[in-house]
């Protein structure tokens, strides 16, 4: 019991306290001031302002830029708001001023937390969304730091209160987070799962690789096209992958082995019910199975059919990838501060496992480098950073001339490698639509 006692105070005892159904909850926002939220230089994402007769106001001074990242404190709390809750309703000021406070029944300042989160490159994200409904997720591929998140359609988290029934009842889903929350089908940023599954296949050997692009292929009644019908013409394996040709890899599919490929998908994180991400998530799904068609493994190999992926997951695949095959476990909060800025705990980076050996990770490099350089996102070539990744155009219902765009990659250069991840709802393709919100993410963060 002693032990138990031990082992609960250490580790459990805050994820209890900070459950919202947590009563203690309540006792500690009676007795103090909701402390601050920061951006990693300090620069203020939520303070609690009062006035002179003691009444509390959650201020939130870059309005909807971080809506869903930071959350909302109001009628529950969500995101950051959320993940460190405990930390902002605890208050470690200096034990006489808090001493002193509580003779005249004043609350005290609660601790401020800091995160990982960089304003210029949230703001560049934000901005380069525009009015489109989508997510964008940015991580350090070596330390897990998130370093921005979006979601759109977003909202202030000042007019929560004020604005709730409408919110709530939004038909756009307002208030979810796409980034961790949204299932999209991947499109052809699957086609890096598919590329991987038929090189483990071939013990990493492409060489023997090549196929006729006529721009379709047809299987029975079944008929898969290449963008805008385009014929690609004679393809070796990296340029049908550069090119994203659904032609290569539609055909591809029919001869991949259903269950290597869905164990490979599981060991990415696929049909896992808990994935290494703090914040409410949706779980990714690769329903292929052997029983399935002929015309099912065309389309699950393209990144169509019945797989559902949120962007969220994307970048942890390509997180790994860039940081040969270890994927770190995303982090929001770097440390905690008292309000005066005094270090009360800091939160360290760790290993969530390996996703991939650091062989197949380097052979996947080549061939997302080889998509900047001659394929779909030759608009991300720079002389300021190297940029590796994969586009996709998603179709999501019977209407073919509807798709989602995408683009899964990262960036490399004189800083920390970024993994970056843009879905455009209902856009077009990913070349026309994310590489552009992409290039904008990574100019911003080379330009400082």
């Amino acid at each position: 019991m002693i032990g138990y006692l031990c082992y609960f105070q250490i580790t459990q005892s805050r994820e209890v306290i900070n459950n919202p159904y947590n009563a203690r909850l309540e006792s500690f926002e009676k007795r103090v001031i909701r402390g601050s939220i920061l951006a990693s230089d300090g620069q203020l994402l939520a303070y609690t302002n009062v006035d002179g007769d003691g009444n509390e106001e959650r201020v939130y001074p870059f309005g909807c830029t971080f809506s869903h990242v930071l959350g909302y404190s109001d009628y529950g709390k969500t995101g950051i708001e959320s993940l460190g809750n405990f930390q902002l309703v605890t208050s470690n000021a200096y034990f006489v001023e808090k001493f002193l406070n509580e003779l005249k029944e004043q609350k005290n300042m609660g601790d401020s937390l800091v995160t990982t989160l960089d304003v210029d490159l949230q703001t560049a994200a934000h901005d380069a969304l525009g009015t489109h409904r989508g997510a964008v997720v940015v991580m350090e591929t070596s330390t897990g730091n998130v370093r921005a998140m979006v979601s759109k359609p977003d909202y202030d988290p000042a007019e929560v209160a004020d604005r709730w029934e409408e919110l709530s009842g939004a038909d756009d889903g307002t208030l979810l987070n796409r980034a961790t929350q949204g299932l999209y089908p991947p499109g052809s940023t699957f086609k890096t799962v598919t590329l991987l599954e038929y090189l483990r296949e071939h013990q990493m050997d492409d060489s023997g690789y090549s196929f006729l692009c006529e721009g379709k292929v047809t299987v029975g009644n079944s008929s898969i096209s290449c963008y805008h019908g385009r014929a690609h013409g004679q393809l070796d394996l990296k340029t049908a992958f550069a090119k994203s040709c659904n032609s290569a890899f539609a055909d591809m599919g029919r001869d991949l082995d259903v269950e290597a490929f869905r164990s490979l998908a599981e060991q990415l994180l696929f049909n896992r019910e808990e994935l290494p991400v703090s914040l409410p998530y949706s779980q990714s799904s690769f329903a292929l199975q052997e029983t399935d068609s002929e015309a099912m493994r065309m389309m699950t190999a393209i990144g169509q059919g019945d797989t559902l992926v949120t962007p969220m997951h994307m970048a942890l695949i390509m997180s790994a990838v860039a940081n040969d095959g270890v994927l770190m476990t995303p982090r929001y909060l770097d440390r905690t501060e008292s309000y005066t800025g005094t270090l009360v705990e800091t939160y360290d980076t760790s290993e969530y496992g390996t996703l991939m050996t650091a062989g197949e990770a380097q052979i996947l490099r080549e061939y997302l480098r080889a998509v900047v350089e001659e394929g779909t996102a030759s608009a991300l070539a720079s002389d300021d950073y190297t940029a590796y990744g994969k586009t996709g155009t998603a179709e999501y219902s019977s209407d073919k001339s509807k798709s989602h765009a995408w683009f899964a990659g990262f960036v490399s250069g004189e800083k920390e490698d970024l993994a970056v991840v843009v879905l455009v709802e209902e856009a077009g393709s990913g070349s026309e639509y994310a590489v552009p919100v992409a290039k904008k993410i990574f100019d911003a963060y080379y330009k400082k």
